[in-house]
C-alpha cells in the first residue's frame, strides 16, 4: 500500500528529469522504473528508506534512465489532425467547434466539439467514459459467469497496472485500455474478475482466467509490446 509520494524535478547530466518518488509498505527493495507517460523516472522505496537513498540510486543510473527515455515512442498529443487508436483501429481527431454533440465517432474519425484549448481535456474525458461503457458490462458478465459479485468499476490513469481488484470486489481499470483491441480488453477484465476468487496468481487463478474464454497469452504479449506506445498518447 502506498503511504506517501513526492514529485520532483532533478538535474542530471545537464538535463532536467521529472522524478516521482513513492514509499510503499509492500516494497522490499528500491525499484527504479522509467515513467513512460511523464517522460521521467519513478522510484519506489520501502517505507523506511530515505529520499536521499532514492536520489543516489537515480544519480547512479542516470545513463540508463536517459537511454531508456530517448528510446521511447514519440508522444502523440490530443490535437486536431492527430491519429489515435480506438478499440485497436486508428482514428483521426477532428475538431469541429460548431458540432452540437461533444464527440461523434465515425469509422475512422473522432469529431470533437468545443473550444480548441479544451480539446485535449474533453477528448480524454470522453475516452474515459467510453472505457467504462465498454469495460463495465464485460466485468458484470464475466463475474456472473464466475458466480462472484463485483463492487464498483472505476476508470483511472494508472501507470504500472492495466487493472486491479480490491478485496471488497471493487475493480479499477486504466482508461487507455479503450485504445486496445477488444480481445485484449477482454483478457484484462477476465484477469481482474478472476481475482475476485483468487487474490493471487496461483494455478487456480489462471484456470479461472482460462474459463472466461479469453486469449491470455496473445493479449499479454500484445500489452507488453504496446504498453509504452499507449502511455505516450495524450
Amino acid at each position: 500500500m502506498k503511504i506517501r509520494e513526492n514529485n520532483l524535478i532533478v538535474s542530471l547530466k545537464g538535463r532536467e528529469l521529472p522524478l516521482r518518488i513513492r514509499w510503499s509498505t509492500r516494497a522490499l527493495r528500491m525499484i527504479l522504473q522509467v515513467d513512460t507517460g511523464e517522460g521521467g523516472a519513478l522510484v519506489t522505496l520501502p517505507s523506511r528508506v530515505s529520499e536521499r537513498e532514492g536520489l543516489l540510486m537515480v544519480e547512479e543510473k542516470a545513463d540508463w534512465i536517459f537511454r531508456k527515455l530517448d528510446n521511447l515512442p514519440p508522444r502523440t498529443l490530443f490535437k486536431n489532425g492527430a491519429q489515435i487508436p480506438y478499440l485497436g483501429w486508428d482514428h483521426i481527431i477532428c475538431h469541429d467547434p460548431d458540432q452540437k454533440e461533444i464527440a461523434i465517432r465515425t469509422e475512422n474519425e473522432i469529431r470533437m466539439a468545443g473550444r480548441p484549448e479544451h480539446l485535449s481535456r474533453r477528448l480524454e474525458d470522453w475516452l474515459r467514459r467510453e472505457a467504462k461503457a465498454v469495460i463495465q458490462p464485460k466485468a458484470v458478465k464475466m463475474a456472473a459467469k464466475s458466480n462472484k459479485p463485483i463492487g464498483r468499476v472505476t476508470i483511472r490513469d494508472t501507470k504500472t497496472r492495466w487493472g486491479s481488484c480490491a478485496p471488497n470486489g471493487n475493480l479499477s481499470f486504466c482508461w487507455r485500455l479503450i485504445m486496445c483491441p477488444e480481445w485484449v480488453i477482454n483478457y484484462v477484465v477476465a484477469h481482474e474478475v478472476a481475482h475476485l476468487s483468487h487474490m493471487n496468481h496461483s494455478k487456480e487463478f489462471w484456470q479461472t482466467v482460462s474459463s472466461l474464454d479469453v486469449a491470455t497469452e496473445s493479449a499479454r504479449t500484445w500489452l507488453k509490446q504496446n504498453a509504452q506506445r499507449l502511455h505516450r498518447y495524450g
